[in-house]
């Protein structure tokens, strides 16, 4: 009888556990984020896949599509994922999609994009920063960005980087999202002379308002740029020169119309080698 009732016992203590077991299932599996915020000593944090592979801005693709193909894509492999889910720090609103001209799809970050580059052997390697001078490794805090392309005024005419017709690309400064930024010629060092106190005129020329510079490209030196205060506004100056962008380029990346307005040379586009604003 004794051994009976152990029997009953265990068999009863084995029904428990699985029920127990049914009402308990297994914790559903942890999904990784694909798309992270990697922390560097040279960079800072820097985007990089989920197993923290570098991606990378290409300057000629301001206008929001890629001019990377052909041979460029083996070396610099295009990044795509058809559902993100991104670590903290990121905004979903800054990524977005784009269909290539080769009908592949890639992920875009504020309107860039991204791509890995091949000479990245491991994770957490940035050897492809400033390659050509037109690849820049992609990092969620850049206040300025630089652009390659053709700058192309509202006359219709192409202009250089001398505001003198012709057909070469320039490399210019924009705003993080491409949008492109222009100096007034009779401004000053630290000086804005364009906009009225009660900014009547500010939707023809509005001044490219921030508070503080966070990052640059590379390319660039953070200590040429800062800000002035215009009638209680803040404005980003380079090399004292205050930064505007043009209206009638409807805040659209990679447009330069401003360029030949009124004239070629009276809003010039910013280089990294504009010179100083003269001193009032």
């Amino acid at each position: 009888m004794k051994k009976a009732t152990t029997i009953y016992c265990l068999l009863l203590l084995l029904l428990i556990a699985a029920c127990s077991k049914d009402n308990n299932p297994p914790a559903p599996p942890v999904v990784e984020n694909n798309v992270l915020l990697s922390s560097t000593t040279s960079f800072g944090n820097v985007l990089t896949d989920s197993l923290g592979k570098t991606l990378y801005f290409f300057s000629i693709d301001a206008d929001g599509n890629s001019g990377c193909s052909g041979g460029c894509v083996t070396n610099w492999p295009i990044f795509y994922k058809d559902s993100l889910r991104l670590a903290s720090g990121l905004t979903a609103s800054d990524f977005g999609t784009i269909t290539r001209s080769d009908g592949q799809k890639q992920t875009t970050y504020k309107g860039w994009p991204l791509y890995y580059f091949a000479g990245d052997a491991n994770p957490g390697d940035i050897n492809g920063d400033k390659v050509g001078d037109v690849w820049f490794v992609a990092k969620p805090d850049y206040t300025f960005m630089l652009a390659k392309t053709q700058l192309v005024g509202k006359d219709g005419v192409s202009y250089d980087s001398t505001s003198t017709p012709g057909n070469s690309p320039t490399t210019y400064i924009t705003d993080d999202w491409g949008r492109t930024l222009y100096a007034f010629s009779p401004d000053s060092f630290n000086v804005n002379k364009f906009t009225k106190p009660d900014f009547s005129n500010n939707s023809v020329w509005p001044i490219f308002e921030g508070t503080a510079v966070q990052n640059v490209p590379s390319l660039l030196s953070k200590a040429d740029f800062a800000t002035i205060d215009v009638y209680g506004k803040t404005q980003f100056t380079y090399k004292g020169w205050p930064m505007y962008y043009f209206g009638a380029d409807s805040l659209v990346r990679g447009k330069t119309l401003g360029v030949s307005v009124p004239l070629p040379g009276v809003w010039p586009v910013f280089l990294q080698s504009s010179p100083e604003a003269p001193k009032p």
